[in-house]
């Protein structure tokens, strides 16, 4: 094992997209938090204005949010990418996350012999609107020059790990698949009736999402599929996003904004998502959803689009709740089924719980990364 460059422990940069309080975002807060005194970590957004997951870090983690650095964001000239290079010297690794951080990639592959850069591993978790349908060329033009020198190109879904080998074109000892994994007992608590500011009352029973509020989410296209259920059934969506007032413009036509709710964005799903009956999605695009995996060991049945890998990460129970994409139909279907049956979403739940503490449990998901890591830096963290 190698010495640190910088002091008596690893000194790791993260450079990310954003640091919003998203899948990506709250894994790498896992991470830093498993790691501990073992690591220091620097935090590098392309969105400076977003820093929410910060919270999440553990008190006493050396951790330095947003330090001096060129902008992320910006055209690839050579001499913004030289800049963007001599800014990682002096790091034991170097970790990217999605298109935001593409430029420090290509910038790393330029000029890491030149610099002596440390090793960078890049991390995919899935696509923006512009390439939810169908993968820009000139992206996967970018990506596959980009990625040419990196340690690891981590992935956490199978369409990941196929568009990265046949679309990017990498090689597939660098491509490592990792599938998201969470603390699984936390989830199995039962919340306090309270724990959102939204009192769920005797009688009634809850359809639930936590999403950011995006397009690519198509969330009016679940305040649709829901107006179907009884009056005792609410909608409850968790998330903050630029696509608020479709979702309330939606539920206004329909005229069941009585029984759509909007609370925001919570600190701890583990706190709430028990409140939930069924578990619901209506994306245009996923990859790897955390929230399909939070519910699933919250013991909820799942109702979904079959985009990503949500078919095979739910157990085998549930697979008939998850229909074709873009079927509006088919999704009301499977939602108006569960709800007339309390226990068949007892049998659905208890099924995607036994799956969720067996395949997706963060233990192993932590001790995976570590040994990434540890290989990459050849040190031992």
């Amino acid at each position: 094992m190698s010495r640190p460059r910088g002091g008596a422990v690893p000194h790791i940069l993260h450079l990310q997209s954003t640091f919003a309080a998203g899948g990506k975002e709250l894994r790498t807060v896992q991470l830093i938090n498993a790691f501990g005194k073992n690591a220091r970590h620097s935090i590098v957004s392309a969105e400076p204005d977003h820093l929410e997951a910060a919270e999440r870090i553990a008190k006493g983690n050396d951790v330095r949010i947003q330090p001096p650095f060129p902008a992320l964001k910006g055209r690839p000239t050579p001499g913004r990418l030289q800049k963007l290079a001599k800014a990682m010297q002096g790091y034991d690794l170097v970790c990217t996350y999605n298109w935001g951080a593409l430029d420090a990639v290509m910038a790393h592959t330029l000029f890491k012999d030149l610099h002596n850069l440390p090793p960078l591993i890049h991390h995919e978790d899935g696509f923006d609107e512009s390439e939810a349908k169908r993968l820009k060329k000139r992206r996967t033009w970018y990506r596959r020059i980009a990625l040419g020198k990196t340690a690891g190109l981590v992935v956490p879904s199978e369409r990941l790990e196929e568009v990265a080998l046949v679309d990017w074109q990498q090689p597939l000892a660098r491509v490592k698949r990792i599938p998201n994994g969470i603390d699984t007992k936390a989830f199995a608590m039962r919340p306090k009736k309270d724990a959102l500011r939204l009192i769920k009352h005797p009688g009634e029973f809850w359809v639930g999402t936590l999403a950011g509020l995006r397009t690519v989410k198509n969330l009016p296209r679940l305040v649709r599929v829901f107006n179907d259920l009884a009056e005792n059934w609410q909608l409850v969506i968790l998330g903050e996003g630029e696509a608020r007032e479709a979702i309330l413009a939606e539920a206004d036509r329909l005229q069941i904004n009585h029984r759509v709710h909007l609370p925001g964005a919570i600190d701890d799903p583990a706190r709430v998502i028990g409140l939930f009956d069924i578990f619901a999605l209506s994306s245009d695009s996923e990859q790897f959803p955390v929230s399909v995996i939070e519910a699933m060991a919250a013991g909820l049945p799942v109702v979904a689009p079959a985009v990503g890998d949500i078919a095979g990460m739910v157990s085998e129970a549930n697979v008939e709740f998850i229909t074709p994409p873009g079927n509006e139909e088919e999704l009301r279907m499977a939602l108006v089924q569960l709800a007339v049956s309390k226990e068949l979403r007892r049998e659905v739940g208890e099924a995607n719980r036994a799956r969720a503490v067996a395949q997706f449990d963060e233990a192993k998901m932590i001790a995976t990364y570590r040994r990434l890591y540890s290989s990459a830096m050849r040190i031992e963290l």
